[in-house]
């Protein structure tokens, strides 16, 4: 099995494994590798270790990083520059509907890759045809998303710390608003989303497995008729004295269905006639002496 060791392009970026062919690196080291795309610097983050498992192509380290490489790449930061600008006047003078993001070079400036958003499939070859002839090498269009935008350019987060993504996140976890419901959060797009647009990447981070595991498990225990919540133990701790909490609570809620409302039953002729054969009439006697004892007590008028 052949040693290999992980190598980092950017702060936040994926990590690679190149296969180590006998060179004295250890982590923390600066070393040129050979990409797909090309030669690139990248640091050591991860000692050597041996793959196991499937049979796969591995990219080997060809050199240690040398003065005269990082100087390299130093003036590369200035072509990358000057290919952005130059990128985004011919975008304006063309019309086209993108937003550049940013350009990479290469160490050996054998290619120049462009990244850039736009809202559908943009017919760039025009566009490349002025860069290619501008800058004499390979020219690369890339298009990504706005998740990936923020990730480069980088913001503040409603935190007021700096985006998640510009400073740990590698990979961009799928996220969805079952996951804000799961944790009883107010369902307002405003809260919820993040720079780029999309739903913030820490609704994940509470969401874990474990999580959702558990409430997999209370689902299957607790059908829809029966519900059951358990609390949970808490620790208190102040100065030298520590206290313990071993507060439990069973809720069991039954849930029934609301009654199903049933049409009013309409009356037939025969059963209002025998409603009002039913009604009470008062005799004769009782309402001559009720008009008789409204007269008495009517009030004089006043003079």
């Amino acid at each position: 099995m052949p040693e290999v060791v992980g190598v980092r392009f950017k702060p936040c970026g994926k990590i690679y494994d190149f296969e180590v062919d006998g060179i004295d690196i250890q982590s923390g080291d600066k070393v040129v590798v050979e990409s797909e795309l090309g030669l690139y610097i990248g640091n050591i983050v991860k000692d050597r270790h041996s793959v196991g498992g499937e049979e796969r192509k591995l990219q080997k380290i060809i050199r240690k990083a040398t003065e005269e490489d990082l100087r390299q790449q130093e003036e590369n930061k200035n072509l990358e520059e000057e290919a952005k600008e130059n990128c985004i006047e011919r975008i304006m003078a063309r019309g086209l509907p993108m937003k550049l993001i940013s350009t990479e070079a290469t160490l050996d400036r054998k290619r120049i890759i462009f990244y850039f958003t736009a809202d559908k499939r943009i017919d760039f070859r025009e566009l490349v045809k002025d860069l290619a002839a501008k800058f004499r090498t390979r020219i690369e269009m890339r298009q990504i998303g706005v998740r990936d935008s923020a990730k480069i350019i980088g913001s503040l987060g409603i935190c007021g710390r700096e985006l998640c993504c510009k400073r740990f996140l590698t990979t961009f976890e799928p996220i969805s608003i079952k996951m804000a419901k799961k944790q009883e959060l107010v369902l307002n797009t405003g809260k919820l989303s993040g720079a780029c647009g999309r739903l913030m990447c820490c609704l994940g981070f509470e969401y874990t497995n474990e999580y959702q595991g558990w409430a997999k498990q209370t689902d299957e225990e607790n059908p829809p008729g029966l519900q059951e919540q358990t609390g949970t133990e808490v620790a208190i701790s102040s100065g030298n004295q520590k206290m313990e909490i071993h507060q439990e609570i069973q809720i069991q809620v039954q849930v029934q269905p609301p009654p199903v409302s049933q049409p009013a039953e309409q009356e037939t002729p025969s059963d209002e006639q025998e409603r009002k054969k039913k009604r009470k009439k008062w005799p004769m006697r009782r309402r001559k002496k009720k008009q008789h004892h409204k007269k008495f007590h009517k009030k004089s008028p006043e003079k």
